[in-house]
């Protein structure tokens, strides 16, 4: 099994133990082929014990709960819990309960854009730009260290936008140094934000491609060469990416591999892991 790169911090990934089962409780579902019944924000999930842990967590999948083996914090749960609300919980302060919720999808913006942050300063390709991103780093950082109250303040926008553009930045950089598509050009279809929805990509030469948000969803990647692809926000949903080469890709998280599809021929970046239910 592929294992985490602990280069990067570990804080940053999610840690049920020291969580209050927010994501279980604070957001909402609703019954599809994602989620097996309806749930409105604020209510538990039936399937949470006293002790805030998933009862059926190793069978999610099985009982149609696949929405929850993609969700990812990025460690927001945990610093919700542990740090802006002191380890008090929402069940022995119930009047926290609502401000609480309120707080944890906006710490998860926030954690995702350390999470980006993080990697972008680890990538040698970007060592010119480290300086800037350690600043923003610092400056996120400190936002999710504030009150509840400051936190729900927030113009999450103001916040998001000039981190964006560094990461865009550090991406440039980035993908710049891989060869040039033998053709010349890449495709017009291929692109920041392209809809690829269903699209056949089967051993496509994506080498350094800008994919940002790109609608990928049940696109064939089978065997595809991502090397230092940018495929931070591409919705990958049920995606092909069997023998696919995402080793080098960057802004790859964990929540994307999770709603792709794969094998052992995938070759994966570091930060995340090869999810179990993907074929062996």
């Amino acid at each position: 099994m592929t294992t985490i790169d602990r280069g990067a911090r570990p804080d940053l990934l999610a840690n049920c133990a020291d969580c209050f089962g927010l994501c279980c409780v604070a957001l909402a579902f609703a019954r599809s082929s994602d989620f097996a019944f309806d749930k409105s924000a604020g209510d538990p999930c039936v399937n949470l014990d006293d002790g805030f842990r998933c009862t059926i967590h190793p069978e999610l999948r099985e009982r149609g709960f696949a929405g929850c083996t993609v969700f990812d914090c990025h460690g927001a749960g945990q610093k919700v819990s542990q740090t802006t609300y002191s380890g008090k919980s929402w069940v022995e302060a119930p009047q926290t309960r609502s401000e609480m919720f309120a707080v944890f999808p906006i710490m998860r913006q926030l954690h995702e854009l350390l999470r980006y942050l993080d990697e972008a300063i680890r990538m040698p390709g970007a060592a010119s730009l480290r300086p800037e991103l350690e600043r923003a780093e610092a400056e996120v950082e400190a936002l999710t260290e504030s009150s509840a109250q400051s936190i729900l303040d927030l113009d999450l926008d103001a916040v998001r936008a000039p981190v964006a553009e560094l990461l865009r930045e550090a991406s440039r950089l980035v993908r710049s140094a891989q060869p040039q598509h033998p053709r010349g050009k890449r495709s017009k279809r291929v692109g920041p934000g392209a809809d690829l929805l269903g699209a056949d990509l089967h051993g496509q030469d994506l080498r350094g491609a800008e994919l940002r948000g790109a609608l990928l969803i049940a696109a064939d990647l089978s065997d595809a060469d991502l090397s230092g692809a940018d495929l931070i926000g591409a919705d990958l949903r049920d995606a092909d990416l069997a023998g696919a080469n995402l080793a080098t890709a960057i802004y790859v998280t964990q929540l994307q591999m999770n709603a792709a599809r794969g094998d052992a021929r995938t070759r994966l970046p570091s930060t995340v892991v090869r999810p179990a239910h993907w074929a062996r």
